[in-house]
This record gives C-alpha cells, structure tokens and sequence, in this order.
C-alpha cells in the first residue's frame, strides 16, 4: 500500500487515495466495553475465589477472544473448572448484559462512522466478540445503515490474533487488503489486521496502552485525532 506523509511532517498515515475500506474492531475501539469485560470477569471469578486484578487483565485478557481467555485463567489460576464452562459462563453474563442494553460507545464513535460513510468509505466491522454485541451497538445507535459487513467470533474458526477474520471480511466485501485499513486498539487486533496484509490504525484505551504496539501503521489517542489527521480532506 502506498503511504503518504502529512505535509506539515513526515508522519505516515494509514489512509492512502488507494483506501476505499474501513475496517473497525468493535470493543474498545467502537464500543467502551473492556470495563464492563473486567468487571463481569471479576464477578464470574469470585465464584472460585479468585481475585482478578486489573493488571493481569490489562497484560493478558485485554483485546483476547473469551474461549482463550478462559484457557488462560484456567491455567494461570489453577481453577477446578473446564475452560469451556468458564467461556460459557462468560458468554451467558455478555448475553444477559446485551439483553438489557448496549455497550457505551467510544468518544466520537458515532461521528466517526458518519463521517467516514460520507466520505464514500465502505465501512466493515470485524471483531473477535460476538455478533449480539454489534447488532445491539448497531441498533440502539443507529449506524446499521452505514456497515456493509459484520465479522464476528461466530463466523470463524480462527479468531484474532489470526488473520481469518479480516480476510472473510475481505472476501465478503470483494476488497483486496491494498483497499483497505483496519482499526484497532490492542495487539492481539493489530496482529491479525498485519497478519492479513492491512495497514493498521491504533488506538490504544487505558487497558491497552501497554501493549506492544510498534508494528502498527500509525497511533492514534482517540478516534477524533484519526479523523482529523486523515480524514478530514
């Protein structure tokens, strides 16, 4: 993909004339979920007397598939249960959460998927959460008119950090990752987005910002800096 600089710098961008795909991660990108993650986490735990601090979360679980993350706390903290009745425990807490109300968006989520929609941009969602989770975001903010394509951990046999996720987006949407930029905000999302040959956009949250995020395209500290900085044109 042919980058260009800003030309008040020599800063890259993500963004290029060849762009004509956006692909957004959902939690924590879109939606401020990841707290809402931790607290439920924190209650499913307790059940098993353990403690889960917000350290461990932020270094281990931020960003991970739940299947994997209840591999990883199985493991780390000797839990007496299977990995699958954990994932499903959390699962049913997400469910119940959603069926009640959606996630809190991100600062200027909404103004950012309009802006980019009036751009001319098609706009995909690909997530390693579930699909429940983007149609409630979907509907109860009004942006489902403006998302071409949603690929979540349903769809998958392989989700972040592999690569399978962006490249179905890809192949639904007939885009080749030259034409395309994902949006993330951990390292597990941005190593699926390199994975798949795309130029990433970083935005790391306070869960996020300690993760190994060199190998992004370019950071960012709120959507409304990405915006500004590429978009606005």
């Amino acid at each position: 993909m042919a980058l260009h600089s800003v030309s008040s710098s020599t800063r890259q961008l993500a963004v290029s004339d060849k762009t004509t795909t956006l692909l957004f991660d959902h939690d924590g990108t879109l939606i401020d979920s990841e707290s809402v993650h931790f607290d439920l986490w924190k209650d499913i735990l307790l059940k098993y007397d353990v403690e889960l601090s917000e350290d461990f979360y932020c270094e281990v679980m931020a960003g991970i598939p739940v299947k994997q993350n209840a591999v990883d706390l199985v493991e780390h903290f000797n839990i007496d249960v299977a990995p699958q009745q954990l994932a499903e425990q959390k699962h049913k807490s997400i469910s119940d959460y959603l069926d009640k109300q959606a996630f809190p968006l991100m600062p200027f989520a909404k103004e950012t998927i309009e802006h980019c929609a009036n751009k001319g941009y098609t706009i995909g969602i690909v997530t390693g959460g579930s699909k429940k989770s983007v149609e409630k975001t979907l509907s109860q903010y009004g942006l489902s008119a403006y998302i071409s394509c949603v690929v979540a951990v349903e769809d998958v046999e392989n989700s972040k950090p592999a690569p399978d996720c962006y490249a179905l987006a890809m192949d639904k949407l007939g885009k080749i990752p030259g034409e395309c930029v994902a949006i993330e905000d951990t390292q597990t999302g941005m190593t699926a987005a390199l994975a798949a040959n795309l130029a990433c956009v970083v935005i790391p949250t306070d869960l996020s910002k300690h993760h190994n995020l060199s190998g992004a395209t370019v950071r960012y500290t709120s959507l409304k800096d990405w915006v500004d900085c590429e978009l606005v044109f």
